[in-house]
């Protein structure tokens, strides 16, 4: 039961009171013989007691407080100087368009995959939202494809991992969940669709980069355009 108690006052965003854990382990009480309400009470007042009292202990660099007639984690004051500067350290949100979040779902499953064969998927130009996902790590190339001109090819990254939360690209989940998973992942972070494909698009690329995104969009080594 406590580390039922512990992994709710964990997850909770706001106070929790003890009446809600209450409610929320009570059938494991029962499950442990315990039917009377009063001693139900008692047991998970007791079990938050030992909770308080174990974080409150040097090892720990978090506590668990009464806050606004719950209970809350929060840092220890004697903290608080590493977790700004480690908050600091953090890179910003991911900011992508609904038509990068949809090249990037395309990529994961079909991947390694060509910008040509991306585009015939979702119906429309990628090239700019590839650039897009490049910068942001969340997609690299993956050698060519062994066809007439030799197409780059794209799969995710160590980054998208992360970023999702898998082990690896075998744990992706049903395209319905993946929509579900992208959209939780970055609510608050997508750019209105209207507004992102001059943001995305950019200035016209130069360098080895460009010319291989222009490759990988045509088909034809930029080297062959030149001669």
């Amino acid at each position: 039961m406590k580390a039922q108690l512990e992994a709710i006052i964990y997850a909770a965003e706001t106070p929790i009171t003890l009446e809600q854990m209450i409610g929320l382990v009570k059938e494991a009480v029962v499950a442990e013989g315990v039917a009377d309400d009063a001693e139900i009470k008692s047991r998970v007042r007791l079990g938050v007691e030992e909770l308080v009292g174990e974080y409150g202990g040097p090892d720990h660099g978090i506590e668990i407080r009464q806050v606004a007639g719950g209970y809350r984690m929060s840092t220890k004051p004697e903290q608080h100087e590493v977790v700004r500067a480690f908050a600091k350290s953090l890179k910003p949100p991911i900011r992508l368009s609904l038509p990068a979040l949809e090249t990037l779902a395309v990529i994961a499953y079909k991947q390694p995959v060509t910008v040509p064969e991306i585009n015939e998927i979702r119906g429309v130009d990628s090239g700019g939202v590839i650039g897009t996902l490049l910068d942001r790590k969340l997609i690299t190339t993956g050698g060519r494809k062994q066809v007439i001109g030799r197409p780059i090819l794209y799969k995710t990254t160590k980054e998208f991992l992360m970023r999702f939360g898998l082990k690896d690209v075998n744990e992706l989940p049903s395209m319905e969940e993946f929509e579900k998973l992208v959209a939780e992942s970055f609510q608050g972070e997508l750019i209105p669709a209207d507004t992102s494909s001059q943001s995305e698009a950019g200035p016209p690329a130069q360098g080895p980069e460009a010319n291989a995104e222009q490759e990988a969009a045509t088909g034809v080594p930029q080297e062959e355009k030149a001669g």
